[in-house]
C-alpha cells in the first residue's frame, strides 16, 4: 500500500502543464536531468557522426536556431544547433536543447525560412519534451530500440548507437507528436519573423525524397524517422493560416541559404572515406578497395557495408579491426573471428598487393539471416589491421565467392599523389541558361546526381523544367 501511495505521489509530482503545448504531461525526468542526458548524448553524437567543419556555416545555423529558441517557451535551456557530418537527409533533437541538422538535408532547403521550419520543428520536440519522453519511455535509451541496420559481427555504428542510448533518436515519433512539433515550428518561425508557409513547403520537399533519400548507415533519413511528411502538409495549414493572419512582412531570405550551402560537401566526406562508382577510397588512410560495380555501398565513419541486392542476404564488409593486441596476423585474424562467434574452416597467410594478410573461410550464424559462410581477409596496412569480408547463406556462398575474392584482392595502398587527387562532390550555384533541362544540368555535373534529385533539391517537381535566369543549386563532381 505504501509503495502504491509513493508511486501515485511521484506521478502527481511529475505531472504538470507543458507551457509549449498547454497540455498536462507526465515528466519522469527533471529539467536538470534532461539537460544532463542531452549533454551525454551530444558528446556521443559528436564522436559517432562528427561535426561538419565549416565555422561560417556553423555560426549561421546556430544563429538561426538560437533566434527560434529565444521566442520559444523554454528560452533558458542551453540551446546548441550543430551540423552533423553525414550525407543522410535528417534532423533530430536531444533532450535539453541539443539540436542537430545533417549536412545532407541542407541542399534541399531553398531559403532561410525553410531552414527555420526544420530547426523550429526540432526545437518543438524539445519544448514539448517529446525527446525527453523518448528517453524516458526507453528507460534511458537502453530498451525498446528497433534494429536499425544489418547485424554483422563487429558492425559498430548502429550497434553502438543502440547500446549507448543514441538509437532512441531514430525511433519514429507518433503522428500526434509530429503534428505538434510542426505546429510549434510554425509558431517559432513566425514569431521570429520567418514566413510560416515555408514549413509545409519543407514537408513537401521531404515527401518527394524517396529517390533522393541520402543513405548513411549511421543515420537513418527523415522518411524513416519523421512519418508521413506529405500527409502533414494538409494538417499544418490551419496553423500556418493562423500565424499569417494580419501579417505580410515575413522573411524568406533565399540568398542567405544559397550562400550557406555554396561549396558544401555533397555525399561522402573524404575524411571518412568516399565512394566512387564501385570503389571505396580513403585518402586519409591511403587505401582503396573495389567492390562489384552494381552492389549498393553504404559508408559510415567506422565501416563500409556493401549489399548485392535488397532481396538477397549477400554482403561485403570493410572495417578497421579495433583493439588489436599482440600476435601475428594469423593469430589476430582467428582471435577476432572467434570473438565474433565464427568458427574457422580453412585459412592461410598470404600477401595482398604487397601487404601481409591472412585469408580464411569461416562458419557462423547471424541474426535475421541464419547460418552463413564468410570469406574474410585481415590485412596489415600502415600499422592498422583491416578486415575485408564477404558472407552469404550457405547455399548462396559458392556463387558469390568469386566476387568476394575479387574485392578482397583489390585492397591496395594509395600513393600520396593518388590521395591528394581525391576531392569530394560539392554544391555549387549555377544560373539557368536558355535550353537547359534538369537532365542537361545533371550531365554537366558529371553525372553525380540524378536529374530528378536536382529538381527536388531546387524545390520543384522532377517533371518540371528549370527557369531561365534563376540561380539554382547543382552538384559538381570531385
Amino acid at each position: 500500500m505504501c509503495r502504491k501511495i509513493f508511486v501515485l505521489a511521484l506521478l502527481a509530482a511529475s505531472c504538470a502543464t507543458n507551457p509549449a503545448t498547454g497540455k498536462r504531461q507526465i515528466n519522469l525526468m527533471s529539467e536538470s536531468q534532461e539537460i544532463s542526458q542531452g549533454q551525454q548524448a551530444s558528446a556521443q553524437v559528436d564522436k559517432e557522426m562528427g561535426i561538419y567543419k565549416d565555422p561560417n556555416l556553423a555560426e549561421y545555423i546556430d544563429g538561426v536556431g538560437k533566434r527560434l529558441a529565444s521566442v520559444s517557451e523554454r528560452p533558458n535551456l542551453p540551446w546548441h544547433y550543430q551540423v552533423a557530418d553525414t550525407p543522410a537527409i535528417n534532423a533530430f533533437a536531444l533532450p535539453g536543447g541539443y539540436i542537430y541538422i545533417t549536412r545532407g538535408i541542407l541542399p534541399f532547403l531553398n531559403d532561410e525560412a525553410q531552414l527555420a521550419g526544420v530547426l523550429g520543428h526540432e526545437t518543438g520536440h524539445v519544448t514539448a519534451r517529446h525527446s525527453a519522453q523518448q528517453f524516458t519511455r526507453s528507460v534511458g535509451g537502453l530498451a525498446g530500440l528497433v534494429a536499425l541496420g544489418v547485424l554483422v559481427p563487429g558492425a559498430a555504428p548502429l550497434t553502438q548507437l543502440g547500446e549507448s542510448g543514441l538509437g532512441v533518436l531514430f525511433l519514429k515519433y507518433g503522428r500526434g507528436d509530429e503534428l505538434q512539433a510542426d505546429q510549434l515550428g510554425v509558431r517559432y518561425a513566425s514569431r521570429a519573423g520567418w514566413d510560416p508557409a515555408a514549413v509545409p513547403e519543407m514537408l513537401q520537399t521531404l515527401g518527394r525524397l524517396d529517390e533522393a533519400s541520402g543513405q548513411s548507415k549511421g543515420v537513418p533519413n527523415w522518411l524513416e524517422t519523421h512519418p508521413e511528411p506529405l500527409a502533414r502538409v494538409k494538417d499544418i495549414q490551419p496553423a500556418v493560416q493562423e500565424a499569417s493572419a494580419g501579417r505580410s512582412n515575413f522573411v524568406r531570405n533565399p540568398d542567405a541559404m544559397l550562400r550557406a550551402v555554396d561549396g558544401l560537401i555533397y555525399g561522402d566526406n573524404p575524411d571518412q572515406g568516399i565512394v566512387r562508382g564501385g570503389a571505396f577510397i580513403h585518402p586519409g588512410l591511403h587505401f582503396r578497395v573495389d567492390f562489384p560495380a552494381t552492389w549498393d555501398i553504404q559508408n559510415s565513419p567506422d565501416e563500409v557495408v556493401v549489399r548485392k541486392a535488397p532481396n538477397l542476404n549477400i554482403y561485403m564488409l570493410l572495417e578497421d579491426v579495433p583493439n588489436v593486441r599482440g600476435g601475428n596476423i594469423e593469430e589476430i585474424a582467428q582471435r577476432t573471428m572467434q570473438n565474433a562467434g565464427f568458427r574457422i574452416e580453412s585459412g592461410a597467410q598470404t600477401s595482398i598487393n604487397g601487404l601481409d594478410a591472412y585469408m580464411g573461410t569461416y562458419r557462423g550464424s547471424l541474426q535475421s539471416i541464419g547460418n552463413v559462410l564468410m570469406r574474410a581477409a585481415h590485412i596489415i596496412h600502415n600499422g592498422n589491421v583491416y578486415m575485408v569480408a564477404g558472407f552469404a547463406p550457405l547455399n548462396q556462398f559458392p556463387d558469390s565467392d568469386e566476387d568476394f575474392l575479387r574485392s578482397i584482392r583489390s585492397f591496395r595502398r594509395m600513393t600520396a599523389a593518388e590521395a591528394e587527387a581525391v576531392h569530394p562532390n560539392r554544391v555549387d550555384i549555377y544560373t539557368v541558361r536558355q535550353g537547359d533541362t534538369w537532365q542537361s544540368i545533371a550531365d554537366k555535373s558529371g553525372g553525380v546526381i540524378k536529374p530528378s534529385t536536382l529538381a527536388i533539391m531546387n524545390g520543384t517537381e522532377a517533371a518540371s523544367q528549370p527557369t531561365v535566369g534563376k540561380r539554382i543549386k547543382i552538384v559538381t563532381g570531385g
